[in-house]
């Protein structure tokens, strides 16, 4: 027998292959490459029996056969020899990650650690075993139906990552137990040493995996150095940036929204429909572009913003286009918490967060315009005629721009004063092509089509920035019948609208795949928690591997690198794990700051009191000042909040339960019982060199009628020491920061360059990027871009903050109390007081010419808030109305 080679089928080999950049080993035993050898003999032996009615006359004696040989290897042998090889589909996609171990294994079923989710499955009493092929990559697993090619399940890696072999841990032979936070996992193996090498392949590739601690603030991800990001302080750029970034999306477009309103226009003024939200979607879905999106489905008796409209909308544009709503109610026991995040990922590279829905009523810029009025009127028989609503909506179409039609307000008492003007209008050219005019139902939607660049004396006076809907003054009336987006829902000849202050930001590369992971895991785990999700018509999604996260597809203009930190708020009920870093991150930020913090918020609900709220920002406020007194330090804190809460109700009247319950804590952490801050600071006689609480209002003329209205702090955001800042959808109140309830978003971001700036009255080096933000919020709040004379450089001095900043605050609620007699004012202390309080004794209604004079002293929009405004009586709803029978945490 010698040179005779004897193998044993049972020998093993370990095979080495390459394809491009992948490189991966397989272990296969000699009988495996024998059963290869069949089948490519059988295969081959097919090719012989080709019918040659079937193929194709090709010019050589090989190309009849190409036809039949793509089929064959395009199905049953390319199948088998991806099985032998261990590849599928997903193995040598580059932004995956590096290939893993891939193969057949039966996976158990149930096992999913969902709130409210008790079925058999789920607690292991029945379950069932069904074949399926299983891929590792480096921050998640997935097994996938070899049959059809679709993923039915993907597990993501995080810091509850264990991987346990053997019987003890599986109950059955050959098993595998891997868990993390939302499910426990089985799988059995053919072979005790084969559910080695799974396990093996699966530390290998986790190992490092940032995803597998928990860190800083106990954060699901650690801060992302040298990442480009931008802020936004108000909309108008955000979601101009954002409608350029959504224009070059290739692959996927992930949106999460409290509310989404399909029809609002990401650039204004709007002249045709190509840079409306829908319009845009749908049409990067017909490109191919994969649409994915998560919306709160809200309780329709306490909230009307329609997200089965939305989502109904939506999903009739494109097969492209997929929308889930969760929590189902009942299901999951969840009434009172709402997902409250807002973030659109593009292409997992780029990813635009903070405090803007992506729905009526955001836009807005620094002019806080209280008006959007183009009403056109014509003089017949010495009376006016006024042109119906179509022609307005015509001029929003962009038929009438080249009309240059002047700005006309409508006014019912001043028509005299509007005789000239009229007169002029009827020797324009309108005269002689009003009637030519194509008119359309604004219900109709017009095609989208490039837009047309027009100079800004083109457009002046002749489009609106806020179409039906979107012109809102939710104090007067909240949002209704939004399935008719274009038919106004107040008179906004009438009333005017309120302004909306918000905040933004856009990151990009790694801190943008973890955005992006985020939504992952939400979105998946809806899929696995409705039944009616679980069909392949909704797809898993799968991760993005941080290790190709610096090749960026583009960057949006104006970004700067610094540190970013992603932060969040979920529970199991929200994404099937717990976090709360968003507090954690405040309060670190809060007692770590050396000269002054910036809170803007929509909410200050905060100081611990172990019974009704729970979060401690106010208290480490509180700590950080009385440590700042001791030491004698200058500390500053600023604090801007809305004068009023976002709902419905009449002031005048004391406003809604709902309004009064939110005030009620507001002045709690503010100023009124004992654990409020004032409270605890007064003991301190100088608490007024610490911390300044405002508002924002703003004024302007309505036809000839002076209004004003509260400017809507939205915001969510804290800037500290010029060197760091945060910015997110979590308000300050326990449903925000406690993780337990409402789900968010933040981040967290450090400058890691310094520029030369000024603190406390000494030369400071600050962060370049935060200086920027600070500056800009504090020059619209001053109004410093119309007052060269306010300099808003030291943040930290006295004489800025006693000088600049509080006189201004004070001056400009002064004036506005004279002139509006407006609400809520320190003033009114009682219901009683509040009854007999006169609007119209203000100098708009007695002397209107005195009026516009003394307005003209306002500076920006900052005014102080009102800390005595109906002191003297308890806010909270009584318990024989709706708002009362609700449970306390549902307001803080």
């Amino acid at each position: 027998f010698k040179g005779i080679l004897i193998v044993n089928v049972c020998t093993l080999y370990t095979v080495k292959l390459t394809h491009g950049d992948f490189t991966w080993t397989v272990k296969r035993k000699y009988k495996h490459f024998q059963e290869l050898h069949r089948d490519l003999y059988k295969y081959k032996m097919m090719l012989q029996f080709l019918p040659l009615g079937r193929t194709e006359t090709v010019s050589g004696g090989r190309g009849k056969c190409d036809c039949f040989f793509g089929w064959v290897t395009s199905g049953f042998l390319t199948f088998f020899q991806m099985e032998f090889l261990a590849i599928s589909p997903l193995s040598f996609i580059r932004d995956l990650g590096p290939k893993g171990m891939e193969g057949f294994i039966h996976k158990r079923s149930g096992g999913h650690r969902i709130q409210g989710l008790n079925c058999i499955g789920h607690h292991q009493v029945c379950f069932r075993w069904s074949r399926r092929w299983l891929v590792v990559k480096d921050s998640f697993l997935l097994y996938m139906n070899r049959d059809h090619g679709v993923v039915s399940f993907v597990l993501l890696f995080d810091p509850e990552l264990k991987v346990n072999v053997g019987q003890a841990y599986t109950e059955t032979k050959h098993g595998i137990c891997i868990e993390n936070f939302a499910r426990k996992l089985i799988i059995k193996c053919n072979s005790y040493r084969q559910a080695q090498w799974w396990s093996s392949e699966i530390h290998r590739l986790s190992k490092g995996n940032d995803f597998l601690q928990a860190h800083r603030f106990d954060s699901f991800t650690p801060p992302r150095p040298h990442t480009f990001t931008k802020w936004y302080v108000n909309g108008s750029e955000y979601f101009s940036d954002l409608a350029d970034a959504l224009e070059q999306a290739k692959e996927e477009i992930f949106i999460t929204d409290w509310w989404l309103s399909p029809e609002i226009f990401l650039k204004r003024p709007a002249t045709n429909n190509y840079w409306r939200l829908d319009e845009i979607l749908k049409r990067k879905a017909e490109q191919g572009v994969k649409v994915c999106v998560l919306l709160y489905k809200e309780v329709e008796l306490a909230l009307s913003i329609n997200s089965g409209y939305t989502k109904k909308t939506l999903m009739n544009m494109h097969a492209n286009i997929k929308v889930m709503r969760h929590p189902d109610h009942v299901a999951s026991v969840v009434f009172l918490w709402a997902h409250h995040e807002k973030m659109v990922a593009i292409d997992q590279s780029v990813a635009f967060m903070g405090g803007l829905d992506l729905c009526f009523g955001r836009w807005d810029d620094n002019r806080y315009r209280l008006t959007d009025l183009h009403a056109f009127f014509f003089f017949f028989n010495h009376g006016f005629v006024r042109c119906c609503d179509a022609l307005n909506t015509a001029n929003h179409a962009g038929i009438l721009h080249n009309l240059n039609i002047p700005f006309i307000y409508e006014h019912k008492h001043e028509q005299q004063s509007l005789y000239f003007t009229l007169l002029t209008l009827f020797q324009s050219k309108i005269q002689l092509r009003l009637f030519n005019i194509y008119i359309y139902d604004t219900a109709t939607p017009l095609t989208a089509s490039e837009p047309v660049p027009l100079s800004q004396q083109e457009l002046k006076g002749n489009t609106r920035f806020w179409l039906g809907k979107d012109y809102n003054n939710f104090y007067r009336k909240d949002w209704a019948q939004l399935d008719c987006p274009f038919q106004d829902n107040i008179d906004r000849n009438q009333v005017p609208r309120v302004p909306w202050r918000d905040l933004g930001a856009v990151h990009h590369g790694k801190a943008a795949r973890d955005l992006a992971r985020h939504f992952i895991q939400r979105w998946n785990f809806t899929k696995i928690f409705k039944n009616k999700y679980k069909d392949d018509f909704y797809p898993c999604l799968l991760p993005k591997s941080h290790c190709t996260a610096a090749a960026l597809p583009f960057t949006i203009p104006g970004s700067a690198k610094a540190s970013v930190q992603v932060l969040r708020s979920v529970d199991r009920w929200s994404s099937g794990t717990c976090e709360c870093s968003i507090m954690n991150a405040y309060i670190h930020t809060i007692e770590t700051s050396q000269h002054y913090i910036y809170l803007e918020n929509q909410f200050f609900i905060s100081c611990a009191d172990k019974k009704n709220v729970h979060n401690t920002i106010g208290d480490a406020i509180v700590n950080r000042i009385l440590r700042a007194h001791r030491e004698q330090k200058k500390y500053r804190v600023f604090v801007v909040v809305p004068l009023l809460p976002g709902f419905e109700g009449d002031i005048t009247q004391g406003g809604g339960n709902a309004m009064q319950a939110i005030l009620h804590f507001t002045y709690r952490t503010m100023n009124r019982g004992e654990f409020s801050i004032l409270t605890r600071l007064k003991e301190q006689n100088q608490w007024t060199e610490y911390i300044s609480l405002c508002g924002l209002r703003t004024h302007s003329t309505l036809g000839r009628s002076h209004v004003t209205e509260p400017v809507y702090v939205h915001s969510k955001a804290l800037i500290a020491d010029d060197r760091c800042y945060i910015i997110g959808s979590a308000n300050i109140n326990d449903r925000s920061m406690l993780g337990s309830r409402d789900s968010e978003l933040a981040v967290l971001v450090e400058d890691e360059e310094r520029v030369p700036s000024f603190m406390g009255g000494e030369e400071y080096e600050a962060g370049p990027l935060t200086l920027a933000l600070r500056k800009e919020c504090f020059k619209v709040l001053l109004g410093a871009d119309s007052d060269p004379s306010i300099n808003v450089d030291d943040p930290a001095s006295g004489q800025f903050f006693t000088e600049v900043w509080n006189r201004t605050a004070r001056t400009n609620a002064s004036i506005y109390e004279s002139v509006f007699r407006c609400l809520p004012s320190d003033s009114i202390r009682s219901k009683v007081a509040l009854q007999q309080h006169v609007p119209t004794d203000g100098l708009c209604h007695s002397d209107p010419e005195k009026a516009a004079e003394v307005l003209q002293a306002i500076r920006g929009v900052l005014v102080h808030f009102p800390l005595h405004f109906l002191c003297e009586e308890y806010l909270l709803p009584s318990k024989g109305c709706k708002e009362g029978i609700v449970p306390v945490e549902v307001w803080t």
